[in-house]
Protein backbone atom coordinates (compact mmCIF):
# COMPACT_ATOMS: atom_id res chain seq x y z
CA UNK A 1 0.00 0.00 0.00
CA UNK A 2 1.68 3.34 -1.10
CA UNK A 3 3.12 5.50 2.35
CA UNK A 4 0.03 7.95 1.38
CA UNK A 5 -2.58 5.96 1.99
CA UNK A 6 -5.53 7.64 4.15
CA UNK A 7 -5.99 3.34 5.22
CA UNK A 8 -4.16 1.32 8.17
CA UNK A 9 -5.05 -1.79 7.42
CA UNK A 10 -5.26 -5.11 9.84
CA UNK A 11 -6.24 -8.80 9.92
CA UNK A 12 -8.26 -10.75 11.67
CA UNK A 13 -8.87 -14.36 12.78
CA UNK A 14 -11.15 -14.61 9.30
CA UNK A 15 -9.10 -15.36 6.72
CA UNK A 16 -9.92 -12.48 4.43
CA UNK A 17 -11.82 -10.30 6.49
CA UNK A 18 -10.26 -7.06 6.89
CA UNK A 19 -10.42 -4.43 9.38
CA UNK A 20 -9.43 -0.67 7.92
CA UNK A 21 -8.79 2.64 10.09
CA UNK A 22 -9.44 5.76 8.51
CA UNK A 23 -6.92 8.74 8.62
CA UNK A 24 -8.81 11.16 10.16
CA UNK A 25 -7.71 14.76 9.03
CA UNK A 26 -9.45 17.60 11.53
CA UNK A 27 -8.66 21.39 10.89
CA UNK A 28 -9.87 24.31 11.95
CA UNK A 29 -12.59 24.04 9.69
CA UNK A 30 -14.39 20.67 10.70
CA UNK A 31 -12.37 17.45 9.04
CA UNK A 32 -12.33 15.53 5.94
CA UNK A 33 -12.23 11.29 6.16
CA UNK A 34 -11.92 9.50 3.19
CA UNK A 35 -14.27 6.18 3.13
CA UNK A 36 -13.17 4.86 0.00
CA UNK A 37 -10.40 4.62 -2.54
CA UNK A 38 -10.24 2.00 -5.29
CA UNK A 39 -6.28 2.90 -5.61
CA UNK A 40 -5.27 2.44 -2.02
CA UNK A 41 -7.92 -0.29 -1.20
CA UNK A 42 -7.02 -2.29 -4.54
CA UNK A 43 -4.75 -5.47 -2.71
CA UNK A 44 -7.98 -5.83 -0.65
CA UNK A 45 -10.83 -5.26 -3.83
CA UNK A 46 -8.91 -6.57 -6.69
CA UNK A 47 -11.12 -5.70 -9.61
CA UNK A 48 -14.38 -5.55 -8.34
CA UNK A 49 -16.21 -2.47 -8.51
CA UNK A 50 -18.10 -0.65 -5.90
CA UNK A 51 -22.21 -1.43 -7.37
CA UNK A 52 -24.36 0.00 -4.87
CA UNK A 53 -23.84 2.42 -1.75
CA UNK A 54 -26.11 2.26 1.56
CA UNK A 55 -26.88 4.19 4.25
CA UNK A 56 -29.19 2.80 7.36
CA UNK A 57 -30.28 4.39 11.04
CA UNK A 58 -30.90 2.10 13.57
CA UNK A 59 -32.67 4.09 16.47
CA UNK A 60 -33.02 2.19 18.98
CA UNK A 61 -29.59 0.95 21.42
CA UNK A 62 -30.18 -2.74 21.93
CA UNK A 63 -31.47 -3.59 18.15
CA UNK A 64 -29.72 -6.13 15.94
CA UNK A 65 -30.08 -5.85 12.36
CA UNK A 66 -28.89 -9.36 10.44
CA UNK A 67 -27.42 -11.81 9.83
CA UNK A 68 -27.50 -11.02 6.40
CA UNK A 69 -26.12 -12.47 3.10
CA UNK A 70 -26.47 -12.97 -0.44
CA UNK A 71 -26.51 -16.37 -2.11
CA UNK A 72 -24.15 -17.39 -4.87
CA UNK A 73 -23.81 -16.08 -8.01
CA UNK A 74 -24.92 -12.84 -6.20
CA UNK A 75 -22.35 -12.93 -3.15
CA UNK A 76 -21.00 -9.57 -2.26
CA UNK A 77 -18.20 -8.17 -0.63
CA UNK A 78 -19.08 -4.98 1.70
CA UNK A 79 -17.35 -2.18 3.58
CA UNK A 80 -19.10 -1.22 6.30
CA UNK A 81 -18.43 2.33 8.39
CA UNK A 82 -20.44 3.43 11.40
CA UNK A 83 -20.75 7.07 10.70
CA UNK A 84 -22.96 7.99 14.30
CA UNK A 85 -23.10 6.07 17.28
CA UNK A 86 -21.34 2.84 18.12
CA UNK A 87 -22.36 -0.78 17.11
CA UNK A 88 -21.20 -4.36 17.55
CA UNK A 89 -20.38 -5.85 14.00
CA UNK A 90 -20.51 -9.19 13.80
CA UNK A 91 -19.26 -11.47 10.53
CA UNK A 92 -19.88 -15.13 10.61
CA UNK A 93 -17.97 -17.33 8.04
CA UNK A 94 -20.09 -19.18 5.76
CA UNK A 95 -17.25 -20.42 3.21
CA UNK A 96 -17.69 -24.53 3.38
CA UNK A 97 -13.84 -25.02 1.91
CA UNK A 98 -12.65 -22.81 5.27
CA UNK A 99 -10.86 -23.52 8.11
CA UNK A 100 -13.58 -20.96 9.81
CA UNK A 101 -15.97 -22.29 8.82
CA UNK A 102 -19.41 -20.74 10.74
CA UNK A 103 -16.88 -19.05 12.91
CA UNK A 104 -17.91 -15.39 13.98
CA UNK A 105 -15.69 -12.24 14.68
CA UNK A 106 -17.06 -8.69 15.85
CA UNK A 107 -15.44 -5.77 16.04
CA UNK A 108 -17.05 -2.35 17.37
CA UNK A 109 -17.23 0.39 15.13
CA UNK A 110 -18.14 4.15 16.18
CA UNK A 111 -17.96 7.53 14.64
CA UNK A 112 -14.87 8.12 16.81
CA UNK A 113 -12.81 4.86 15.71
CA UNK A 114 -12.61 5.12 12.27
CA UNK A 115 -12.75 1.91 11.19
CA UNK A 116 -14.58 -0.39 8.07
CA UNK A 117 -14.69 -3.85 8.02
CA UNK A 118 -13.88 -5.40 5.00
CA UNK A 119 -15.99 -8.14 4.91
CA UNK A 120 -15.64 -10.90 1.80
CA UNK A 121 -17.69 -12.66 -0.47
CA UNK A 122 -19.33 -15.92 1.91
CA UNK A 123 -19.84 -14.16 4.97
CA UNK A 124 -23.43 -13.11 6.71
CA UNK A 125 -23.05 -9.74 8.41
CA UNK A 126 -25.09 -8.37 11.36
CA UNK A 127 -25.20 -5.99 14.31
CA UNK A 128 -26.18 -4.56 17.13
CA UNK A 129 -26.25 -0.88 17.82
CA UNK A 130 -24.90 0.30 21.57
CA UNK A 131 -26.22 3.35 21.27
CA UNK A 132 -29.70 5.01 20.25
CA UNK A 133 -29.55 6.58 16.43
CA UNK A 134 -26.80 4.56 14.60
CA UNK A 135 -25.64 5.23 11.18
CA UNK A 136 -24.24 3.01 8.99
CA UNK A 137 -22.55 3.08 5.37
CA UNK A 138 -22.21 0.14 3.37
CA UNK A 139 -20.20 -0.37 -0.08
CA UNK A 140 -21.71 -3.23 -2.11
CA UNK A 141 -19.86 -4.83 -4.88
CA UNK A 142 -23.00 -6.50 -5.69
CA UNK A 143 -26.46 -4.53 -6.06
CA UNK A 144 -29.01 -6.05 -3.57
CA UNK A 145 -30.92 -8.88 -5.25
CA UNK A 146 -33.91 -9.81 -3.37
CA UNK A 147 -34.29 -13.87 -5.33
CA UNK A 148 -30.70 -14.20 -3.53
CA UNK A 149 -31.55 -12.60 -0.07
CA UNK A 150 -30.81 -14.89 3.14
CA UNK A 151 -29.89 -14.93 6.44
CA UNK A 152 -28.74 -17.01 9.63
CA UNK A 153 -30.88 -16.33 12.77
CA UNK A 154 -28.76 -13.98 15.46
CA UNK A 155 -29.48 -15.83 18.35
CA UNK A 156 -29.13 -19.27 16.42
CA UNK A 157 -27.54 -21.60 19.04
CA UNK A 158 -25.31 -23.41 16.74
CA UNK A 159 -23.56 -19.75 15.94
CA UNK A 160 -23.55 -18.60 19.93
CA UNK A 161 -23.11 -14.86 19.27
CA UNK A 162 -22.63 -13.15 22.39
CA UNK A 163 -24.67 -9.74 22.32
CA UNK A 164 -23.15 -7.70 24.45
CA UNK A 165 -26.69 -6.18 25.63
CA UNK A 166 -30.14 -7.47 25.98
CA UNK A 167 -32.00 -7.89 21.80
CA UNK A 168 -34.81 -4.50 22.00
CA UNK A 169 -35.57 -4.83 18.66
CA UNK A 170 -35.70 -7.54 15.58
CA UNK A 171 -37.51 -6.97 12.63
CA UNK A 172 -40.22 -9.72 12.06
CA UNK A 173 -37.51 -10.90 9.15
CA UNK A 174 -34.99 -11.41 11.04
CA UNK A 175 -37.01 -13.29 13.85
CA UNK A 176 -38.31 -15.42 11.55
CA UNK A 177 -35.22 -17.11 10.23
CA UNK A 178 -34.90 -20.60 11.36
CA UNK A 179 -32.17 -21.69 12.83
CA UNK A 180 -29.45 -23.23 10.84
CA UNK A 181 -29.88 -27.12 9.83
CA UNK A 182 -27.10 -29.71 11.14
CA UNK A 183 -26.44 -30.41 7.20
CA UNK A 184 -25.97 -26.67 6.69
CA UNK A 185 -22.94 -26.82 3.61
CA UNK A 186 -22.51 -22.48 3.62
CA UNK A 187 -21.96 -20.88 0.44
Amino acid sequence: MPNNSRFSVFKTPLNELTLLERRYLPDERGFLQRMFCDKDLAHLIGNRNIKQVNHSLTAHKGTVRGLHFQRPPHKEMKLVSCIRGKVFDVVVDLRRESHTFLSWHSVILSDDNNRTLVIPEGFAHGFQSLTDDCELLYFHTSPFRQDAEAGLNALDRRLSITWPLPITKRSKKDVSIPPMSEDFLGV
